[in-house]
């Protein structure tokens, strides 16, 4: 007979038996679907990981064709870090800079080997000689770094010398052509009196007459050798600090007798200013006499000569105008070129002299003219002085 407690009801066992097949089914159709779930994300990773090596393939070529390019720049190129330490140099920076190498501080090495040159160039002293450098930074925030550009314009600037001495060659070759044409008719003017002076049965009168003609064309040639040396070297200016108004004072007493003998009317309009400009007063005074004497030759009898100054925007105006005849349109621009003239007395250097100077004061010259009413030269240069704090 059975124990009491221990009979087991079969319909209990048969449902934990029905319940423990059901648990097993979702745990089998769970572990089928992780499987698949796991062959997906397999596949998934395989397909990332080939975009990957690709990517990695990609950027390593990449990196490969711009460490070859780094290497052949002709331009240097050079890394620093955040502290100025040289963290890379280029083949082209090395030979360049040479000795600068990794690791080097690079104030320490500019400051040693570096030398500030012409225009935005560095002058660089090595074994070889002076190297003429171009230098341009960068920085990379991201990085922490910066990247300097060196550029050798050493060629270049040798090959700019070479042009600027051709040019001069090609200047000196038309400066003597010109030469030729301006002493040929007052040399041989000056022959012509001469030999009116040996003539024996000559008087007095006519001797004295001769001479004087003589003398005058011999000064001519001489004014226009003058001239052309001036042109030619250019005089070493004194520069200093000139108050325009006595300047432009001074050249209106020197040229008035001028005007006077010749019946022409000078109206003088100072600035009133204590305008002070960087210039050379001889040769300031004489660009000016220039321009009144230009003006003067064109006017006619009982005209008038306008000669004013004025300070605007850092830059002071000298201004002379005449009630001349004018110059043509197609002559207008040609005003300042070398030999150049509209007169038949004129050398053609006057004009060419004033623009070298007034450039070599840091300024600049326009012209306007009008047939029929007038010529109008403008000068302009900077001023020393601030006029509205004076």
């Amino acid at each position: 007979m059975a124990a009491p407690g221990n009979n087991i009801d079969p319909h209990e066992l048969e449902a934990a038996f029905s319940l423990f097949t059901e648990a097993s089914q979702q745990l089998s159709n769970a572990y089928a679907e992780l499987q698949q779930q796991v062959l997906t994300l397999t596949g998934q990773l395989e397909i990332a990981n080939g975009q990957l090596r690709r990517e990695l393939d990609e950027k390593a070529a990449l990196s490969r064709r711009l460490a070859i390019l780094m290497e052949r720049l002709p331009g240097g190129v050079v890394e620093l870090d955040a502290t100025g330490k040289v963290t890379m140099l280029n083949a082209a920076a090395r030979s360049l800079l040479a000795p600068l190498a990794e690791g080097m501080d690079w104030s320490s090495f500019s400051t040693e080997h570096l030398q500030p040159g012409e225009a935005d160039c560095w002058l660089y002293s090595h074994v070889r000689g002076v190297s003429r450098l171009r230098l341009v930074g960068s920085n990379v925030p991201e990085e922490a770094c910066r990247i300097l550009l060196v550029q050798d314009l050493t060629e270049t600037w040798a090959l700019e010398q070479s042009l600027a001495q051709h040019k001069r060659l090609a200047a000196m070759g038309e400066m003597a052509a010109g030469l030729a044409h301006q002493l040929r008719t007052p040399l041989a003017t000056a022959l012509l009196y001469a030999g009116h002076l040996a003539r024996p049965q000559l008087g007095d009168v006519d001797r004295c007459r001769f001479a004087g003609k003589t003398v005058d064309r011999l000064r001519h040639l001489e004014a226009l050798t003058q001239d052309m040396l001036h042109f030619v070297r250019g005089n070493t200016l004194d520069m200093e600090p000139i108050p325009l108004d006595d300047c432009l004072l001074e050249a209106v007493h020197t040229i008035e007798p001028q005007l006077e003998a010749k019946q022409l009317r000078l109206v003088f309009s100072p600035s009133g200013q204590a305008v002070k400009v960087l210039a050379d007063r001889k040769a300031l005074v004489g660009l000016v006499l220039n321009l009144l004497e230009n003006a003067m030759q064109a006017s006619g009898s009982e005209s008038c000569i306008e000669l004013s100054s004025c300070c605007a925007s850092g830059f002071a105006t000298i201004a002379v105008k005449d009630q001349g005849c004018g110059v043509p349109p197609e002559s207008v621009e040609r005003l300042f070129e070398p030999f150049f003239t509209t007169r038949k007395e004129g050398t053609g250097l006057g004009l060419a002299i004033v623009h070298s100077l007034i450039e070599r004061f840091g300024g600049s010259i326009s012209v306007s003219s009008v047939l029929g009413e007038g010529t109008e030269f403008v000068v302009r240069l900077p001023v020393l002085n601030d006029v509205s704090n004076v």
